[in-house]
């Protein structure tokens, strides 16, 4: 097996470089400076993520290929909930000097297909030694000149609805930690999140007021909308849908577990929202002062959601 330290740092970029399909705002990709990204609108929506070993992803539950999809999904996902279009990521990549070249190689094909889900293309980054693999993943996107879709649009009898999948990386980690191998539905959904990316474009359409990824858990979510448009928003667990493969605790996997990235918006109270977007609550005036910002059956919810910082 090809060792990255038998290649170089250069001999790697290259063979990298030369996995990554074009991608049509790329206009310069791999191999300069810089890159150089088309920006129609004039403007760039811009996010960046950051994946480190042990805390993100276990190479032991997960392959490199997923993790590369992973890691291009949770920021292809932030841009989309703008309401723009991604068009490009650049990768710092950390590695220890004994990984195998073809573990980097489908690292970089998850990353590639993932961005091709979206018409992205990876533009370019950097490559270094360390002891654990770390990725630093930025998203370029075009908002093609609409308004930025913000959290702080939300407004007093607009209803709450997400689209996607809630609840079922947080049941998949919940069984990786208990050495269970099944449902095979719920560690695939750990490893790898699937994100709805016509979310964007179809909120835009139906009017939405606020969007956001749904990256660490419904509530805590909805509570940034809460607090940056200044409202209460009101769940009711009655309209939430909890899959039974999720198990027992099913509602607290829907409520409070993240990295689906699915996307909760708000919606004026006539918009025509199809059945791909699931009604779960109101927004009210007044706010939240405790715990997340959001009421759960007429009771503030407690902190919820995933936290960097909390363990």
């Amino acid at each position: 097996m090809t060792g990255i330290s038998e290649l170089g740092e250069f001999g790697l970029i290259g063979r990298l470089a030369a996995r990554l399909p074009a991608a049509p705002a790329v206009l310069l990709g791999p191999g300069d400076d810089a890159a150089l990204v088309a920006a129609p609108d004039g403007r760039v929506a811009a996010t960046t993520d950051l994946l480190v070993e042990g805390r993100h992803f276990r190479r032991d539950w997960s392959g490199p290929y997923d993790i590369g999809r992973k890691a291009a999904a949770q920021n292809l996902a932030d841009v989309v909930a703008m309401g723009a279009r991604p068009t490009a990521l650049l990768v710092g990549l950390a590695l220890p000097p004994a990984t195998g070249t073809a573990w980097v190689e489908r690292l970089y094909d998850g990353l590639a297909d993932e961005c091709a889900e979206t018409g992205a293309g990876v533009a370019g980054g950097d490559v270094v030694a360390a002891s654990e693999v770390t990725l630093a993943v930025t998203a370029l996107g075009d908002l093609g000149g609409a308004q930025p879709l913000t959290r702080s649009g939300a407004r007093p009898g607009d209803v709450l609805a997400y689209r996607g999948r809630l609840g079922f990386s947080s049941a998949g980690l919940d069984l990786f930690r208990a050495g269970a191998d099944g449902p095979a539905e719920l560690l695939d959904a750990h490893r790898r999140p699937r994100p709805p990316y016509a979310a964007g474009a179809e909120a835009r359409a139906l009017g939405a007021t606020a969007l956001l990824d749904v990256s660490d858990g419904l509530l805590q979510d909805a509570g940034h909308i809460a607090a940056a448009s200044g409202v209460r928003i009101e769940i009711d667990t009655a309209r939430v849908p909890v899959p039974a493969v999720l198990g027992p605790d099913g509602l607290r996997h829907v409520l409070t577990g993240g990295e689906d990235h699915g996307f909760a918006g708000t919606f004026p109270p006539d918009a025509p929202l199809p059945p791909s977007w699931t009604v779960v609550g109101t927004v009210a005036a007044g706010t939240v002062t405790q715990g997340t910002g959001v009421v759960v059956d007429g009771r503030p919810a407690g902190p919820g959601g995933w936290d960097h910082f909390s363990s």
